[in-house]
């Protein structure tokens, strides 16, 4: 009988545990930020991890989302996803790898930042 007693008491206070624990988690959830911090442009050729924060912060290289995002109608807009235009199924919206390579490749030229290619794509094995 004892033993039946401290059986009932540790299902309840892992019972308690679990509803305390839901709670918090979802009380205290992290909202997400307006600005992306990281982006992962998965590909073939490796994925690359692009720094978004580091990027846009003054600390950093200091860009202004129009260098890089053409379709902000007005200001504090938050850009498409290249993705849903640059399909490279017309001429107008050539394929967002080949958007990128160029605009990456140029601004990177230009100030001094990586231009190898394993300097942005983690290699696949």
């Amino acid at each position: 009988m004892e033993r039946e007693k401290e059986r009932i008491i540790a299902y309840c206070l892992a019972a308690i545990s679990l509803v305390v624990g839901i709670v918090c988690y979802t009380a205290f959830a992290r909202t997400e930020p307006e600005e992306p911090v990281r982006i992962l442009f998965k590909n073939a050729g490796g994925n690359v991890l692009f720094d978004h924060k580091e990027h846009l912060s003054e600390s950093g290289y200091g860009l202004a989302c129009d260098e890089c995002h053409h379709d902000l109608e007005e200001e504090g807009a938050r850009p498409d996803a290249c993705g849903e235009c640059h399909t490279g199924e017309s001429d107008e919206a050539p394929k967002r790898s080949e958007v990128l390579h160029v605009q990456c490749k140029e601004c990177h030229s230009d100030g001094g930042g990586p231009v190898d290619c394993a300097a942005c794509h983690a290699m696949p094995r």
